[in-house]
């Protein structure tokens, strides 16, 4: 049987981190559980041969078993919190997906979770204001106290602190990165808006971020930033770049 469509479909928001997420929990963790229960099984094998006065040798089994539980277990604490970022990640990218897809009203195409060699970018929207590259970074908020974060221009604090991978710099590497696929793929060079977005948080620009290429928002606010941009690209030049884009991302799922 063949399949009916002529093409791979584009890809979902958070989609990469979907794959993750179910490795992490099918592949990883009930490795050590299936392994945990073959363990046991073994144990109580013995022990049942005891009882039947078969020559019985119980307690390496036992010792084994035991410890391929206290494994299991360790491993359980340990990725059920890498499985939780993954989630949070995940619903993160979906929550920031939707509010995205408003656009396309006002006749933009929107990609999600665009693979590239080792990363990939979480969305780019293709508008007549222009294009714009959107990295979601997930954050979890405390149970009290503030939810703000400070843009300076050059990288977003939280409390004060910078975070150990700088998000501008991570999404300037992904603007770039598009700029020059579609400059090979189109050979038309194009310019792109790298955006930030932190769901459910409220970001305090400083004086030097209202001058930086970068964008950081809430997402929320970032449809309303797109559409009421000036116009920079016309009809014919959004869907030059959406389709090169969108046979990139096919040709990439091959």
């Amino acid at each position: 049987m063949k399949s009916p469509l002529k093409d791979n479909p584009l890809r979902n928001p958070g989609e990469s981190l979907d794959i993750e997420l179910k490795d992490t929990l099918v592949a990883d963790l009930l490795l050590y559980y299936i392994f945990a229960c073959f363990m046991v099984l073994l144990a109580i094998l013995e022990w049942w041969r005891w009882f039947k006065s078969s020559p019985p040798t119980p307690v390496p089994y036992t010792v084994v078993a035991t410890t391929a539980i206290l494994i299991a277990m360790f491993q359980h604490v340990r990725l059920r919190a890498k499985a939780k970022r993954l989630r949070l990640g995940r619903d993160s990218e979906k929550a920031v997906g939707q509010y995205l897809e408003l656009l396309r009203e006002s006749g933009a195409r929107v990609f999600h979770d665009i693979p590239g060699k080792g990363f990939n970018l979480d969305h780019v929207v293709i508008h007549e204001t222009g294009i714009y590259v959107v990295e979601t970074k997930a954050l979890s908020k405390p149970d009290r106290g503030k939810t703000r974060l400070v843009y300076n221009g050059e990288n977003v604090l939280k409390n004060g602190l910078a975070p150990d991978r700088n998000p501008i710099d991570q999404v300037r590497a992904a603007r770039n990165w598009l700029v020059d696929l579609l400059k090979e793929s189109t050979g038309k060079k194009f310019s792109a808006r790298p955006v930030v977005v932190y769901p459910g948080w409220y970001i305090q620009p400083t004086a030097e971020a209202k001058s930086s290429d970068v964008w950081v928002l809430n997402p929320k606010a970032l449809p309303s930033f797109i559409a009421h941009s000036k116009p920079q690209l016309s009809p014919e030049e959004v869907n030059l770049c959406a389709y090169h884009l969108g046979r990139y991302v096919r040709m990439t799922e091959d």
